[in-house]
């Protein structure tokens, strides 16, 4: 997800105009909206001491801003933290393990990764079955979607995977 579409909704989160948070930020009034229509719509991108202003006036981490970084336990955790703002990703506890849930109720697109991540899960249950070999299910993830059976959007090719 692109840092403007996470301006965007921490702004309306939090209740504010372009041009209150383009002003917070100190772009004079006659500009303030249309700098920050600039940046929610990506045509133009933040540098780093923006984003972290930005941050300040929205109370968020600036991690919570920026394009997701899976590289880092801090970026990851702010990346299932969008996922749970946009579809409905919901963390609990099954069997004294941690997993995680998808609403499906909150939007169209929870739904959708709600049938992606169960044919994710059938794929992994057939790894485990031993009906597939490691090589297939590597095969599978790293080729995703073309290799799934599940979804109607999806052009697959014959049952074969190999």
């Amino acid at each position: 997800m692109a840092i403007g579409e996470r301006i965007h909704y921490f702004r309306l989160l939090r209740g504010m105009t372009q041009k209150y948070l383009g002003m917070s930020l100190g772009f004079p009034e006659k500009s303030a909206d249309v700098r920050l229509a600039q940046y929610e719509t990506g045509s133009r991108t933040p540098k780093a001491d923006l984003t972290a202003a930005l941050a300040e006036v929205l109370d968020v981490s600036p991690h919570a801003l920026s394009i997701p970084d899976i590289d880092s336990y801090v970026g990851l955790m702010h990346t299932l933290f969008t996922l749970e703002d946009n579809y409905g990703l919901k963390i609990s506890e099954m069997d004294g393990e941690i997993c995680l849930k998808v609403d499906v109720r909150k939007n169209k697109d929870a739904a959708q990764l709600h049938e992606m991540l169960c044919s994710w899960q059938q794929a992994a249950a057939m790894l485990e079955a031993g009906e597939i070999s490691k090589e297939d299910y590597d095969k599978w993830r790293y080729h995703y979607p073309e290799f799934d059976k599940t979804q109607n959007y999806v052009k697959t090719p014959p049952r074969d995977l190999a």
